[in-house]
């Protein structure tokens, strides 16, 4: 039996604040392994200027190179909507005997309730969540044990929040400014390669 930490998101653009929440949740919950997805395209908000799936999809696997995580294109390559809750029952069938944990920041933690299946959900994987703000973690706490009220497991986690976001590196692209201390160099090369935020295509 193994511990797989299942990452998802938009990453778009992936940054050091996602590989920073990665590699603390591993090491706090003593993860075997961490598996990032990028999604196809998030079904719970409206994303304008979202990247293509290659583009994402590239920009993780140059950031995780030579890290101990991997990159999976299940949700991008999926031809039906990409649910979490399709993701981790493809996960649980792959990986029968592993315990699965879901890693989220305190955003998408307090709208789980509000996804597809959320009890499904909660029967496929123990929640994991960090507070990114000074009041986050009594919100958590609070929500945790409403995901308890229909039978999930949820974990609480002190981690440092560094505070780099997406839209911030966008930003800082379409402004012309540097962004060597927002991503991984690779990143970094790949997006001075790439116009995809500063008038590029999408």
């Amino acid at each position: 039996m193994g511990k797989l930490g299942i990452f998802g998101g938009t990453f778009n653009p992936i940054h050091n604040g996602h590989l920073h929440i990665a590699r603390c949740f591993q090491e706090q919950l003593a993860l075997d392994s961490v598996m990032l997805i990028p999604s196809k395209r998030p079904t719970h908000k409206a994303a304008p200027d979202l990247a293509s799936s290659y583009d994402r999809l590239m920009m993780c696997r140059l950031a995780t190179a030579g890290t101990p995580f991997t990159v999976s294109d299940m949700e991008i390559t999926r031809k039906t909507a990409s649910y979490t809750v399709y993701t981790l029952e493809a996960l649980r069938e792959k990986h029968p005997l592993d315990t699965l944990y879901l890693l989220m920041g305190e955003d998408m933690f307090l709208t789980l309730l509000d996804w597809k299946a959320p009890e499904r959900i909660c029967a496929l994987a123990v929640c994991c969540v960090a507070p990114r703000s000074e009041d986050g973690r009594e919100r958590l706490l609070s929500y945790g044990k409403k995901l308890e009220q229909i039978g999930g497991q949820y974990r609480l986690l002190d981690i440092p929040f560094l505070p780099i976001s997406s839209t911030q590196v966008r930003d800082r692209l379409r402004n012309g400014l540097p962004i060597s201390d927002l991503v991984p160099p690779r990143v970094a090369h790949y997006l001075r390669e790439h116009p995809i935020y500063t008038g590029g295509s999408l």
